[in-house]
């Protein structure tokens, strides 16, 4: 791993272009420890306890167990009374508990459409469930719904090596559809931390935003067509494979973002872009945000078609990857603010000297104080993995409140800070032996505006949550931010929709929601 550092800026700017940065260590990486017991979860509807079941909806029988179980093939159908269905009931962040006493495993479209016809006309409720890797409550039921799981439609319909179209079904995991494409040159547009559990379905039906939006955008744009079940079994078959299609409305754009409230999609059409030849990563140590801010700006203007990711950190989500991990810190000393910047291209020298070039004037301009640089694919992995691990670190300590929110560049990291004086102005400590709130800190996609504001806990508390909701979507209202830049509504932020949206818009998303979904039975109780 090539070291450079501000200390020796003016000697090493002065070396060979070639060589500008020395490798001076290696870094190696281990699974996080864990830390404590897994904690029991409160189910969701006594958490809440405003929220009701809707009497509008069935009851799941004996017989329609039985109906199910004349649709798909054995054992794929699991009930409460042979299995243990915690694993569909319970969110990631172990926040969210339902009460679902079936879940289904359909293989195919048609399964799914047999299961939606039957449950339309029995007015069952039903949870679309991906990866469950979701980080708002929306992936699990919040009272008795049936959750239909779509890990074993997992199959990769097609692949054209010319164009890069991918047409895959709703259940292949991220990572290994990834893989995949890689074989042949390609990569799927879209990097997660979850990327090894999360299903692909589950990120159209989510819009997941990700790690390189920068570069590759968001899944309005890479999502050619899509295949879904309405709420009434019928099917959609909707997956084109044409960039350029403008008959009529593009229907497939209401299902992305959706989160399963519109219909169950079950396969994706999507272009993928060709796989960058040459990948570069530097880590870098910053005094303040304004630094932070001036060197995206460079990086915009220097690194312009080279730029693929541009994540920062704080010094607070650092520490927490450092306290729950055995990973040895990129830099030696700390920093108030870090950069992960990613190049990736074609040309070995070309994205060399101007990365080289970018780095030796962010030095002399005084904008950075220290980095490195990865000298090969491993160190470039374990460079990534400390802005990776963020989340899990952050969870380690009990719980996680976590705001995903898109804020103008100047003010996002602003809201960290603020957070931090309501929290103490409320007299609550951070930090501290006695305190329930364990950090505040903030990191995110700076390329896209995407914060990650996360309050981490000792436990779930409502009082803690009451001081943050609703001030922190008041705060983000004020400066015509969004509520939710990348994760969706889910159950946690469905109350708070009118901080970004205007009732007009609201008002044609619940006749949307009406006209697609007239029962009711879409994943309810979420989103509006």
């Amino acid at each position: 791993m090539r070291l450079f550092s501000l200390r020796a800026a003016s000697t090493l700017c002065r070396q060979s272009a070639q060589h500008t940065f020395q490798f001076t260590r290696q870094f190696s990486c281990t699974a996080l420890r864990t830390a404590g017991q897994t904690k029991q979860v409160v189910l969701t509807s006594e958490m809440y306890p405003d929220i009701h079941r809707d009497s509008r909806l069935g009851n799941v029988t004996s017989a329609d167990v039985d109906h199910f179980k004349s649709i798909l093939q054995p054992g794929s159908v699991l009930t409460d009374d042979t299995e243990d269905l915690s694993g569909f009931n319970v969110d990631s962040m172990r926040k969210y508990r339902g009460q679902a006493r079936v879940v289904l495993k359909p293989r195919t479209t048609d399964e799914v459409a047999q299961i939606m016809k039957h449950c339309h006309e029995r007015r069952l409720a039903v949870v679309p469930q991906g990866g469950n890797t979701g980080l708002v409550g929306g992936s699990v039921p919040v009272f008795d719904e049936i959750v239909i799981s779509l890990g074993l439609m997992n199959k990769i319909r097609s692949f054209d090596n010319v164009s890069g179209i991918l047409v895959a079904d709703a259940g292949c995991i991220l990572e290994a559809t990834d893989n995949f494409l890689a074989e042949r040159g390609y990569i799927f547009p879209l990097d997660l931390g979850a990327k090894g559990s999360c299903h692909i379905g589950g990120n159209v039906a989510t819009n997941a935003g990700g790690l390189r939006l920068l570069r590759y955008g968001s899944l309005h744009g890479s999502v050619l067509g899509l295949e879904a079940v309405m709420a009434n079994g019928t099917v959609v078959n909707g997956l084109g494979k044409l960039r350029k299609d403008n008959t009529g409305y593009d229907v497939k754009q209401m299902f992305i973002g959706s989160e399963g409230t519109l219909g169950v999609i079950t396969a994706v059409s999507i272009l993928c872009p060709r796989r960058s030849k040459v990948v570069n990563v530097a880590f870098l140590g910053l005094e303040s945000y304004e630094q932070v801010q001036s060197a995206f700006v460079k990086a915009k203007a220097d690194l312009s078609e080279i730029l693929s990711a541009f994540e920062f950190m704080d010094r607070e989500s650092i520490n927490e990857v450092a306290k729950y991990s055995e990973l040895r810190r990129p830099l030696d000393e700390q920093h108030n603010f870090y950069v992960l910047v990613e190049t990736s291209g074609s040309n070995p020298e070309h994205d060399e000297e101007k990365l080289n070039k970018y780095l030796e004037d962010l030095m002399e301009s005084d904008i950075i104080e220290d980095g490195v640089l990865a000298n090969d694919e491993t160190q470039l992995k374990n460079l990534w993995t400390w802005r990776e691990t963020i989340p899990e670190s952050l969870g380690k300590a009990g719980g996680v409140y976590k705001y995903d929110v898109s804020i103008p560049l100047p003010e996002l990291y602003t809201l960290v800070e603020d957070t931090r004086t309501h929290l103490a102005k409320a007299g609550i400590s951070i930090g501290t032996e006695d305190s329930v709130v364990v950090d505040v800190v903030g990191y995110g996609h700076l390329g896209d505006g995407n914060l990650h504001l996360n309050v981490a806990v000792k436990n779930y508390d409502k009082h803690i949550e009451h001081l943050l909701e609703p001030w922190v979507y008041e705060w983000i209202e004020k400066r015509h931010g969004s509520i939710s830049a990348e994760h969706g509504l889910g159950f946690a932020k469905k109350n708070y929709i009118q901080y970004s949206k205007d009732p007009s818009m609201i008002s044609v998303m619940k006749n949307l929601k009406t006209v697609f979904d007239p029962n009711g039975i879409m994943n309810p109780y979420k989103y509006i």
